[in-house]
């Protein structure tokens, strides 16, 4: 047995059907088909079935998937260990991280690690959502989280911090007209529809946001008021705060990855470029800055 063969088999079993398993490996559908057919015809048994539902594992599938990811795990470490001995990081690593950070104030940190150590394949992926690190949809997840998972190997960065923001002139015209100002129905995570659903309980939104970026280009456009974190909301002029942050809506920043992963040397390496990047960025992110807060 081969360790491409159950690479292939390795890629459709974590995610769930071919396409999406040759999507990862960056294959045609029709290669993973067949390397699938192949090894199943070589073992004697059916590895996947297809059902309305989706692709399953059979229970010989479920066995072969364990041992592949353990196989995996040495021919990490074996990639790590020759590249250590020539000097060089090298190999994939993939990044799981919020929309709002990393399409603004993580970028220019993933371009530094990217330039130091150009020989590491980065992949980095937004979603706000869970990701499985342990069926590596992910190596290393940065994630918002008050309780990360005993399981998982974390790092907290940096304290985020929120308040609620408007337009200055959009606060400003509704102050002159003696008007209170409108809520934004925003929907683009737990922390934020919570906090508003709280300072709203009346939920007389009329106009829903589903994104941090959306609330935003919402707030600029004079939508009304709603919760952004303070790296974002600090970093447009034109925005200013309702009242300054609460303790109560502080969240921390984690870098996760899963245990197996903590000998890996490009995970070591990430780690310790984003806790030295984030570190100068505290105050950004802990919402400390000199202008005057809004009544």
């Amino acid at each position: 047995m081969q360790w491409d063969d159950l690479k292939f088999f390795l890629a459709v079993a974590r995610n769930g059907s071919i396409s999406a398993g040759a999507r990862r490996l960056k294959v045609q559908h029709s290669t993973v088909s067949r390397r699938i057919r192949a090894l199943e015809n070589r073992l004697g048994t059916r590895l996947i079935e297809r059902k309305k539902s989706g692709y399953e594992l059979t229970a010989v599938g479920e066995e072969l998937k364990l041992s592949a990811a353990r196989m995996e795990l040495e021919i990490l470490d074996i990639e790590d260990a020759l590249a250590g001995h020539e000097g060089r990081v090298c190999g994939e690593l993939r990044v799981s991280a919020i929309g709002n950070m990393a399409t603004t104030v993580l970028m220019p940190m993933f371009r530094a690690f990217h330039e130091r150590y150009p020989e590491i394949e980065m992949h980095i992926q937004v979603s706000n959502r869970f990701v499985s690190l342990t069926e590596r949809q992910a190596d290393i997840a940065i994630r918002l989280t008050n309780d990360p998972l005993e399981t998982l190997i974390g790092t907290r960065l940096v304290t985020v911090r929120s308040a609620v923001y408007g337009s200055a002139a959009y606060l400003a015209r509704q102050r002159s007209r003696a008007q209170p100002p409108e809520w934004l129905g925003v929907e683009c995570c737990d922390f934020h529809r919570d906090w508003t659903h709280a300072a709203r309980p009346e939920r007389d939104f009329r106009f829903y946001v589903d994104d941090t970026l959306l609330t935003l280009a919402a707030l600029k456009e004079g939508f009304g008021i709603a919760y952004l974190p303070c790296f974002m909301g600090d970093s447009h002029p034109d925005l200013a705060r309702v009242h300054a942050p609460e303790e109560k809506h502080d969240l921390g920043l984690w870098l996760l990855y899963h245990g197996d992963l903590r000998q890996t040397r490009r995970v070591r390496l990430f780690r310790q470029h984003m806790v030295d990047h984030i570190a100068p960025e505290k105050d950004l992110f802990e919402g400390r800055r000199p202008a005057a807060e809004h009544a």
